[in-house]
């Protein structure tokens, strides 16, 4: 027995000790639970001190941006970080390690009491879009939301924000005459300034996170003595560094395109996932509107507008060898749906139908699932169960809320959808509750074999399958469908 255990123990690697160590900092517990003693921000700088970290933190040349998105010499008074304040402390040892020339800290959730605020002296500060996320922890309203946030601007360091809601702009704007803080509302940025090519994140927003990433850069550049950009205006011409980050930037998970890479090598093109990893109401109103406006520039162009991320160049040729079968070929739109049950789907799904309803887009069906990964464990080895005892009551939820949406505007009595779900066959006996809008899958790979299997039965048909509602399930759609 002691040799067995000998040999277990010897098998695991120390990046998986390691993995196995960070896991044990993630709490299961909320957020929002006060009894989480490693969570408290006062702790911070005790970790900041017992780290020697003081000092180098004070010379690092920092931009702090809060938007909707060593040692362990540790005892009772002074426990071990949760999981993101000790990325964060390892993230300063390294930085101060390395004597980076600029750290760009975005906050990890709020902004007054995140991790990354024991920074006391930044170069700038930036606030993006604000919405309605984390309300369990950063308050009901969007003033307390912009409140919380604003806690980033520190005495006499400029800020900058782009056009927020007039209660949040007020909120922001009485924060920073506090703190004597010269806050600047920065446009969105020209399109014409490109010099004719398009950002390489797409979505119309994305040219307002664009005009803020101008702003921030110039002002770093300007107040660290690197470069003479006083005069450096929207309206001028951008340098050719500026022009050269923003048109090649990439963000996987994020308006992003893929072609699934496993089913016919000549069909490649007929099953496309369309990712975001949306899960607040206005993300889901603006990933909304870019997948509207990405299915019918893929139907107007009758080629995807699809950028290669790492080595997916064959994706992109085999998609271009289609284009003759594929133009011929109508789209189905499909919704490949899950979100964490802190969030309410009664928020998010009315976003989404109305916003592409608007533009003309219906979903024929949508698919819930739960995620592959698990949020309490780092690692290729955070994968939950995918057996038939699965709690899937989650999904039935959020089908319920979808049936009722779908149905409500077909003006069908919300109360009769377990009838219609009874009525509804699935002849693969792969989901488990198929209804007329939608169907609940025990796991995530059986969803995907299901529309593998669709797109092989259907092969006049192109299917463009919108992935949504949480970055997780975005992460583990992107594993399953490539090679």
């Amino acid at each position: 027995m002691d040799q067995a255990k000998g040999s277990q123990k010897a098998s695991v690697t120390p990046y998986e000790e390691v993995l196995d160590a960070l896991s044990s900092l993630i709490t299961k517990r909320s957020r929002a639970d006060p009894s989480i003693k490693g969570d408290r921000f006062d702790l911070l700088f005790d970790y900041i001190k017992i780290l020697d970290l003081e000092e180098p933190i004070s010379k690092l040349k920092i931009i702090h941006v809060a938007g909707t998105k060593g040692k362990e010499n540790t005892n009772d008074d002074v426990p071990m970080p949760t999981f993101f304040r000790f990325i964060t402390l390892l993230a300063f040892k390294i930085f101060t390690a390395e004597q980076v020339d600029v750290a760009i800290l975005e906050v990890g959730l709020g902004g007054r009491f995140d991790s990354t605020n024991v920074v006391q002296a930044p170069i700038v500060c930036g606030i993006s879009s604000l919405g309605y996320d984390h309300m369990e922890i950063l308050g009901n309203t969007i003033g307390e939301i912009a409140g919380e946030k604003a806690g980033i601007f520190k005495h006499g360091v400029p800020a900058f924000t782009v056009s927020q809601p007039d209660e949040a702009m007020r909120v922001l704007e009485e924060k920073a005459s506090r703190l004597d803080v010269h806050l600047q509302v920065v446009p969105p940025l020209d399109a014409n300034l490109l010099n004719g090519i398009k950002l390489g994140l797409e979505g119309e927003h994305q040219y307002l996170n664009a005009g803020l990433a101008v702003a921030l850069c110039s002002t770093w550049l300007q107040r660290t003595g690197h470069l003479e950009v006083a005069n450096l205006q929207q309206n001028s011409s951008l340098p050719e560094q500026f022009i050269r980050g923003l048109t090649t930037a990439s963000l996987q998970g994020r308006a992003q395109i893929v072609p699934d890479q496993h089913i016919d090598i000549e069909r490649s093109g007929d099953l496309v996932f369309y990712l975001d990893g949306a899960h607040s109401p206005e993300s889901m109103e603006v990933c909304a509107r870019w997948f509207s406006l990405a299915i019918k520039e893929d139907s107007q162009q009758q080629t995807l507008n699809y950028q290669p991320q790492d080595d997916t160049r064959s994706s992109n040729e085999l998609i271009q060898r289609d284009f003759g079968g594929r133009s011929r070929k109508n789209s189905t739109q499909i919704l490949l749906f899950n979100c964490m049950s802190v969030r309410d789907p009664q928020l998010l799904l009315p976003n989404l139908l109305k916003t592409c309803a608007s533009h003309g887009v219906h979903f024929k069906k949508a698919l819930l699932v739960p995620n592959i990964s698990v949020y309490h464990k780092v690692g290729s080895h955070a994968l939950s169960s995918t057996d038939s005892q699965v709690d899937l009551s989650w999904q039935f939820t959020i089908q319920r809320v979808w049936e009722n949406l779908v149905q409500g505007k077909k003006g069908v009595d919300a109360q009769s959808m377990d009838a219609v779900c009874e009525e509804v066959k699935d002849d693969t006996e792969l989901c488990v509750k198929n209804c007329a809008n939608s169907a609940v899958f025990s796991s995530l790979p059986i969803a995907i074999k299901w529309l593998r299997d669709y797109v092989q039965q259907n092969q006049s048909i192109r299917f463009q399958v919108l992935v949504t509602g949480s970055i997780h399930l975005v992460g583990d759609v992107l594993k399953l469908a490539k090679k």
